[in-house]
């Protein structure tokens, strides 16, 4: 097991160093899918998470509940969703999504979600009670309430990226079913890995595993290096 491993880490290198253009199409693909799902996740997730933690209105404790029980959505649920949805019968089908990136992304969007409104909620309700009166009591418009408590707030939304990342970078479920591993078009890391172990090639599947750790450092340690800069 241990000679694996150190095959697995080698091969990694030697993926890497010698350009091999079938892991980089997987790479490539990977950073696709996860760069759109996470752009719309934010755009989306945060404005919802603030609104779910700094205002008080009716139904808040079913809408909480609801953002709670949804980060447990399995991942190959939300692929058969999709599929049904994007299929040739399917009311989208028209679109001509389905094993295509954007529906991978489309998916990932919807896994993400969930965390960032969970995870920036939070943030917000663990603010100072005192900033909304304080700024209110400076003559702060609403627009600079919005920000400053935003700005405030901002290493619990880091937080919210950086675990929503995780989570999308690793999913198989729907990459697989929507994407449909298409060589050179939807293969991600993930499911060449999946497709890998299941010829019994071990070496090239860790391999590919280090290279998504690789890739996961790299993102938390620029969003760590971005939080000591703000």
């Amino acid at each position: 097991m241990t000679q694996e491993i150190w095959e697995g880490f080698i091969k990694a290198f030697e993926l890497l160093l010698s350009k091999d253009p079938e892991t980089y199409s997987a790479i490539y693909t990977t950073l696709r899918a996860t760069s759109y799902s996470m752009i719309a996740s934010l755009l989306i997730g945060v404005p919802l998470g603030f609104a779910l933690g700094y205002f008080d209105f009716r139904g808040k404790k079913f809408c909480r509940t609801l953002v709670h029980t949804l980060l447990a959505l399995p991942t190959v649920f939300i692929g058969l969703m999709l599929y049904i949805l994007l299929s040739r019968s399917g009311p989208l089908g028209n679109l001509g999504l389905l094993f295509t990136v954007p529906a991978i992304a489309i998916g990932q969007t919807i896994l993400a979600l969930p965390i960032v409104i969970a995870l920036t909620s939070t943030a917000i309700e663990s603010l100072d009670k005192g900033l909304r009166l304080t700024l209110m009591t400076l003559g702060a418009s609403k627009r600079q309430l919005l920000f400053s408590s935003l700005w405030e707030a901002r290493y619990g939304i880091l937080a919210a990226a950086v675990t929503a990342y995780g989570r999308v970078l690793t999913e198989v479920g729907i990459s697989l079913m929507v994407g449909g591993n298409i060589k050179w078009h939807t293969r991600t890391i993930t499911t060449a890995i999946a497709l890998e172990t299941a010829k019994g090639e071990f070496a090239m599947s860790l391999a590919l595993g280090f290279v998504l750790l690789f890739i996961a450092f790299t993102v938390n340690f620029s969003l760590a290096y971005l939080r000591r800069r703000v």
